[in-house]
């Protein structure tokens, strides 16, 4: 459930007409639903705490939302205050979950490619556990931590070796994919951490990819780390927590329903039945892309002789890259619907890039020059992925709140832009 819906033949995110919204603050324009993303939120904990998945000394399990998805301060505020943490990747998103008031304790950092200094600012603001990748990646955080003074809590992050998720390029789970390490792999680094002045291995991890709308695979995944757990226990090593990550799908309007919260829910309490472990999920999409739509203006309609008709919008694949990049489908919606015959159209971008092009053949009500659309399920991978291609203006992003709405994100000026970068010295 969203709180986006027509009242009057026109589209409302929550009380707030979108259209108030695109006059107000110009196009294109991300708009987000407070209401949405946090019944999402609690959506999740609420089944889960239901299912008896719990998380340290038998409370709610930590619902640890992933920065990438959706990066925006005030979004990542809106969902501390129910008690959500942050899994990040980079000291830009540790820094951000700080500012938007998340707790250390309750950050996780993940990622592949960790720098000396990342580590050591994770270290110093104390993050609840570093996802360890590998194993020189094990040795450079020993390292950071013993030259802090401090032993670095640790996840091994696991490869299970597991196909999933909606795209190849989001698929995250599979022996050739660069992420963590084996199952043998993972038993012996944990035996080595457990013996590192530097480190206190305390859990272990693992994420099998995205859009994931089959919860077989998972499933399969989450009994691979129960045994792993359970072969640490019994070599008399000590794992608190376990980390299943994220990847729960969301119903995007042209692919099959996926697995609800509940039924995910049961399937994780089924799997893990008395094993005694703090759990720890990382949704980001699930969370935030229905939460979410990009506001945008028709410029025109081009007819071509033989009768393709293109709808040029003002939104580029510079400000919703997923359609161009995974072939991703976006419900599209006008914000005044005429009644009218629906008519095919290409719907494409400013950019000068034939890939610029967000559908083919999309069946839309009559559109003219000045109309408003909505592409829907915007809220996660979105105006986090956009971008500054062909000169163009970064897209502001808005959050509302009932009868309010505020920028969040102002849109830069072209001064704004361009104060960004320097000549060099001798071009004077």
């Amino acid at each position: 459930m969203d709180h986006f819906e027509f009242r009057g033949g026109e589209l409302y995110c929550e009380d707030v007409p979108l259209a108030r919204i695109a006059e107000t603050v110009g196009t294109p324009v991300y708009v987000y639903s407070t209401a949405t993303l946090e019944r999402h939120f609690q959506v999740l904990r609420d089944a889960l705490t239901a299912a008896g998945v719990t998380g340290a000394g038998g409370g709610p399990p930590l619902i640890a939302f992933a920065v990438k998805a959706n990066s925006n301060v005030a979004v990542l505020a809106t969902l501390a205050r129910l008690g959500a943490g942050a899994d990040t990747v980079s000291e830009g998103e540790i820094r951000r979950a700080l500012a938007a008031g998340v707790p250390p304790e309750k950050i996780v950092f993940s990622g592949v490619g960790k720098t000396e200094a990342e580590i050591a600012f994770a270290l110093k603001a104390g993050v609840a556990e570093i996802n360890v990748e590998s194993e020189p990646e094990m040795a450079t955080v020993s390292r950071v931590a013993r030259g802090l003074g401090v032993r670095a809590q640790v996840a091994i992050r696991v490869n299970p070796d597991v196909a999933a998720g909606g795209h190849a390029k989001i698929a995250t789970g599979k022996s050739e994919n660069k992420f963590g390490v084996s199952f043998a792999e993972a038993e012996r680094l944990y035996a080595k951490a457990s013996n590192d002045a530097g480190l206190r291995p305390v859990g272990v991890a693992c994420h099998i990819g995205s859009q994931i709308t089959d919860l077989a695979p998972m499933e399969a995944a989450f009994s691979k780390m129960r045994g792993l757990v359970e072969r640490l226990r019994a070599e008399g090593m000590n794992v608190e927590r376990l980390d299943l990550g994220g990847g729960l799908g969301v119903p995007y309007f042209n692919q099959p329903e996926p697995p609800s919260p509940a039924d995910y829910a049961a399937m994780i309490a089924r799997a893990m039945k008395g094993l005694d472990v703090a759990f720890a999920f990382e949704p980001g999409r699930m969370i935030a892309a229905n939460a979410g739509v990009l506001v945008s203006e028709v410029i025109h309609v081009h007819v071509r002789p033989e009768g393709r008709r293109f709808l040029v919008i003002d939104a580029g694949m510079n400000d919703l890259i997923r359609p161009a990049m995974y072939d991703a489908f976006h419900d599209i919606r006008p914000l005044k619907p005429r009644e009218d015959e629906p008519e095919v159209y290409d719907v494409v971008g400013p950019i000068c890039e034939t890939g610029d092009t967000f559908t083919r053949d999309r069946r839309l009500p009559p559109l003219q020059a000045g109309d408003l659309i909505a592409f829907m399920s915007a809220g996660a991978y979105g105006a986090v992925m956009s971008s500054e291609y062909n000169s163009r203006l970064l897209v502001p992003e808005v959050l509302v709140k009932g009868d309010q709405f505020a920028v969040i994100r102002p849109r830069p000026t072209y001064e704004d832009m361009l104060a960004l970068e320097r000549p060099a010295p001798w071009l004077g």
